[in-house]
């Protein structure tokens, strides 16, 4: 399908879907997240030690530590050892990968969803190492 250009009003109710190359967005540094250049898009991660601070859902709400995560991460590890859930605790605003045992090995996956005001649905898949712990704290 061609890539279409609009001219004149275009009414959207839902906005519209990404695709191709030009929705993936590399992250090499740490970075604040904004809705025009980072939602509805897949990131990509090659940044060992990055943070990545996600946009506040509400403008007039203040953006240092206000919205909490509520889901989980599942960690998962080689078949020699079971892998483990970790449910996000009501304060959380924080996930810590290391690369080992909070997860974050290459593949590893985190998909955040808002869902309400000053909430953030959390799901990660993650792959780690080690004894696992959580990578869920507060700022």
């Amino acid at each position: 399908m061609a890539q279409t250009t609009f001219q004149g009003p275009v009414k959207s109710i839902n906005g519209f879907i990404g695709a191709g190359v030009g929705n993936v967005v590399s992250l090499t540094a740490d970075t604040t997240l904004t809705v025009a250049d980072h939602a509805g898009r897949i990131l990509t991660c090659n940044d060992a030690d990055g943070k990545f601070t996600l946009p506040t859902i509400i403008a007039t709400a203040d953006a240092n530590g206000t919205d909490k995560f509520v889901g989980g991460a599942y960690i998962g590890i080689d078949d020699s050892a079971a892998g483990k859930t970790f449910i996000s605790a009501a304060a959380n605003d924080v996930i810590t990968l290391n690369g080992s045992t909070k997860g974050g090995l290459a593949g590893s996956i985190i998909k955040c969803t808002v869902m309400a005001d000053d909430k953030y649905h959390v799901e990660a898949q993650l792959l780690g190492s080690g004894t696992l712990v959580t990578p869920f704290a507060n700022s």
